[in-house]
């Protein structure tokens, strides 16, 4: 693992935007008019949200907690099926709770940035479709014309989607070109009626040849990149709407369809061309095992990465909208903040314009099928929805006060650096030091 006691001071340029980012399903509970609510109470999906961090009636406090760890932005996201839970019906209770949100963190000097999709919707819409379905841009452009203009007073910045790129699934093309769509007609809906910038959440992976030299392995790397990250990349730059198996099309409407780029980062993934999923098998010497369940039990902290997709975007500016760590020894996610920060500031440093950062996620959350994979700046006791801010929401909030870190804020925080030699993590580790 990196020696985070051996990086250099890091300043930030002045106006740089620190925050954090949540999703509704993920936080807000009883979302019981989408479609994956449907999923969970079907038994398709093992784990159900449920009241997740009851978040919905818990918001004001939210927001207080916010603005006491510091926190210049939030990213968050508005729920279409509470919005409009039958199709053609507004439930204009729904609208207003968001509204008051948003004022709530303007009052506070928190600038919100909207997501107006982040992976649930309507199950009326689903039962159509969803965006594959024939014809049902429609419905997501009304659901944007009516909110927009609601929203856009108090909001400093937009993403239309979140991740929709991700699938390498052979059958995933036509549902990823829908939503590529989709968010070109939402870009300039947004445009008509708001001034602050417009963009997408993409999720970047950043694919290695599972075997370094071999010549299956590398083709199919570059495969992958360009089915999860290159198409998109080139249609937003080109209007040129290019994927395997389709016929290539021109769409003015995506060109030029993002204001900045937005940046998930996580880790990176191996291309195995001898599996059938293309995804190989992480480095072993290099993974941490970091929860006691679950598939994200296991991480690899690769900083590198990040510094990839940011100089690889070097033609707009950038904001880091989700980046994070799970894990249940607090140390960890301080390490991950302090060397993510580190490889983007050397990336900024090498030209790239990057105008912010967004943890994920401000809070231990629903993770789409588990509540096993903390996330969290804050802890949050599932049973009581009791927050508690971990060391590293307030060593997070040193850093959004000095704009930057160094040696001297890391050994606060940190004793010695963190190892899974004394997992599982001891009393007193997810306490405030």
């Amino acid at each position: 693992m990196y020696d985070v006691f051996n990086l250099p001071d890091i300043a930030f340029p002045a106006g740089f935007l620190w925050g954090s980012a949540t999703a509704a399903h993920q936080v807000e509970g009883d979302n019981v008019h989408s479609q994956r609510w449907a999923d969970e109470q079907a038994g398709r999906i093992a784990v159900p949200s449920g009241k997740a961090c009851d978040h919905y009636r818990r918001y004001r406090g939210d927001v207080a907690l916010l603005a006491r760890l510091g926190h210049g932005a939030y990213r968050m996201s508005v729920e279409w099926s509470r919005i409009e839970p039958e199709n053609g019906r507004w439930d204009e209770a729904a609208a207003d709770h968001y509204v008051d949100l948003l004022e709530r963190l303007k009052n506070r000097g928190i600038r919100p940035f909207v997501t107006l999709h982040h992976v649930t919707h309507p199950l009326w819409f689903e039962k159509l479709g969803g965006f594959a379905g024939r014809g049902n841009l429609r419905y997501f452009e009304r659901f944007l014309e009516r909110l927009v203009p609601r929203l856009s007073p108090f909001t400093d910045g937009w993403i239309v989607l979140n991740e929709f790129n991700l699938s390498t699934a052979p059958d995933s093309g036509p549902l990823k070109l829908a939503m590529l769509r989709a968010h070109a007609r939402g870009y300039h809906i947004i445009k008509r009626h708001s001034k602050a910038p417009v963009g997408t959440a993409h999720a970047y992976i950043h694919w290695l040849p599972a075997r370094c030299h071999d010549p299956l392995d590398r083709v199919l790397a570059r495969y992958a990149d360009f089915l999860t990250n290159e198409f998109f990349f080139h249609a937003v730059r080109t209007g040129e709407i290019v994927y395997p198996h389709t016929d290539a099309a021109y769409d003015r409407e995506v060109k030029g369809s993002m204001d900045f780029w937005g940046v998930n980062y996580y880790h990176r993934q191996m291309a195995d061309a001898r599996r059938a999923g293309l995804r190989g098998t992480p480095f072993r010497h290099t993974q941490l095992t970091l929860l006691r369940e679950g598939p994200m039990a296991v991480r690899e902290l690769y900083p590198e990465g990040l510094i990839a997709a940011i100089e690889r975007l070097g033609d707009r500016p950038i904001y880091i909208t989700e980046n994070g760590l799970p894990c249940e020894d607090d140390r960890f996610r301080i390490v991950s903040i302090a060397l993510h920060l580190a490889a983007l500031r050397e990336a900024m440093d090498r030209g790239a314009d990057v105008r912010g950062y967004f943890h994920w996620s401000l809070m231990d959350n629903y993770e789409w099928d588990s509540f096993a994979p903390r996330f969290g700046l804050v802890h949050v006791d599932f049973r009581t929805f009791q927050r508690t801010p971990k060391p590293s929401a307030y060593f997070y909030r040193d850093v959004i006060r000095r704009n930057g870190f160094g040696a001297g804020l890391l050994k606060k925080y940190l004793r010695e650096l963190p190892t899974v030699a004394a997992w599982p993590p001891g009393p007193g580790r997810s306490a405030r030091p």
